[in-house]
């Protein structure tokens, strides 16, 4: 009887639990379909990292560590503001005068109407995106990609339809033929990052140009993330889909003072296009989120001022950086790297089944001398499954003192690492 009694409980308590897990609020699919940052989620290991008095040279994330420039940080601690209010919805009209003005000196013919403040060049993307697709819409974008795209795509609704570059290329643009097998009554755009995140690879005007013929030939729109546009090398020229003729009616511009100016923190991009339409309606995403911050747009106005030596001696400092990069992880036995042309990444491929893994182990229990690296895994800037497993992506935002000691670092790891 007592055994009876217990059964009986212990199914009352059991269907009660059900109950209730069934009642709790649920997370939405799309909260739970959201990535993880490539760049971020190891965030936790470094800082256990920190806390065992290890050095970590952050190879991971692109901040880097040029200082911003002084006019912009002088230009808030100046300011006369009384009160902190909004700004106009699509940006301050003197700043978007400057930058209009800063177009037309880069052959980019726009006036500051044709263009949206945003708050970063992130916010800039999702109002591309919430412009021009609808849920279940699809964009295609050469992988890898910077790793947001993935997070942007599924906040909108949008499905990313990956057409793959390879390492052995150099990532360079795939044939016409692998994007036009992959365009369905569903696609609405060709999204690009030029010069790229995460590859460093940089679009000739000739491949600008094989882009723009299939945009007009489909009806589509061609979005250009070209946040690095200043950083190209070996006197190689960034070409603009605006640059293009024919293109008004088809060209979206991302970009972003972050890296720029080495103002990361500002949060300040805008979105650009001569298509009265898509900047009619992205004015309305505009509306909804109010303004973008007044400060940051008062330290970015400010930052037009830069003179084109500060620009000159930034190039000439990641210039050297890539080459040292690509020197020292040329001589590590395996490692197969691409060749950036212009931003400040790269991807290597690793003699490894699982960069994920591997830079956790990398941070839990590796070092030299009390010093480790944190890197990105590369699997996270590529849609496709099963991609980018043994490749990482390298920022180098470090001096090259840093770049040599961190490249050394990964090349004793890998000696030692067992999968």
């Amino acid at each position: 009887m007592h055994s009876i009694f217990l059964n009986f409980f212990l199914q009352l308590c059991y269907s009660i639990i059900i109950i209730i897990i069934t009642i709790m609020p649920i997370i939405s699919t799309k909260g739970q379909m959201m990535p993880e940052s490539p760049i971020r989620k190891l965030v936790p290991f470094a800082e256990k990292a920190y806390k065992a008095n290890k050095k970590v040279y952050h190879l991971n994330i692109g901040q880097p560590d040029i200082k911003s420039p002084k006019a912009a940080m002088e230009a808030v601690a100046a300011h006369s503001l009384e009160i902190l209010a909004y700004t106009r919805s699509e940006g301050s009209e003197p700043y978007r005068v400057k930058i209009a003005a800063y177009y037309q000196q880069n052959n980019i013919p726009v006036n500051h109407n044709e263009l949206i403040v945003t708050t970063g060049g992130s916010e800039a993307l999702l109002f591309a995106m919430g412009s021009i697709a609808d849920a279940g819409d699809e964009i295609i974008i050469p992988e890898p990609f910077y790793a947001n795209y993935n997070g942007f795509a599924i906040a909108s609704g949008v499905t990313i339809v990956p057409v793959n570059s390879k390492i052995e290329d150099n990532f360079a643009l795939p044939n016409i033929s692998e994007f036009e097998k992959l365009i369905t009554p569903k696609t609405k755009a060709i999204l690009i990052c030029n010069p790229g995140n995460p590859t460093g690879y940089l679009y000739s005007k000739e491949e600008i140009q094989t882009l723009a013929a299939i945009v007009k030939k489909h009806d589509l729109f061609l979005v250009a993330d070209e946040v690095y546009r200043e950083f190209t090398y070996d006197n190689l020229k960034h070409y603009s889909i605006l640059e293009e003729p024919g293109m008004e009616q088809y060209g979206i511009i991302i970009d972003s003072v972050s890296k720029r100016y080495s103002m990361c923190g500002a949060r300040i991009g805008c979105l650009v296009s001569k298509n009265k339409d898509v900047m009619s309606t992205a004015l309305k995403f505009a509306q909804a989120r109010l303004s973008p911050p007044t400060f940051a747009q008062i330290a970015s106005e400010a930052a037009l001022n830069t003179p084109q030596s500060y620009f000159d001696e930034v190039i000439d400092q990641y210039r050297e950086r890539r080459d040292i990069l690509i020197e020292k992880l040329e001589e590590i036995p395996g490692v197969q790297v691409g060749h950036p042309k212009g931003a400040f990444y790269c991807i290597a491929q690793l003699p490894i089944k699982n960069s994920d893994a591997f830079a956790q182990w990398l941070l839990e229990e590796f070092d030299v001398e009390g010093e480790t690296i944190m890197v990105a895994p590369a699997a996270g800037f590529y849609s496709s499954p099963g991609m980018g497993l043994n490749q990482i992506r390298i920022a180098y935002v470090l001096n090259k003192e840093s770049l040599i000691k961190a490249v050394n670092i990964l090349k004793q790891a890998l000696a030692v690492y067992t999968q």
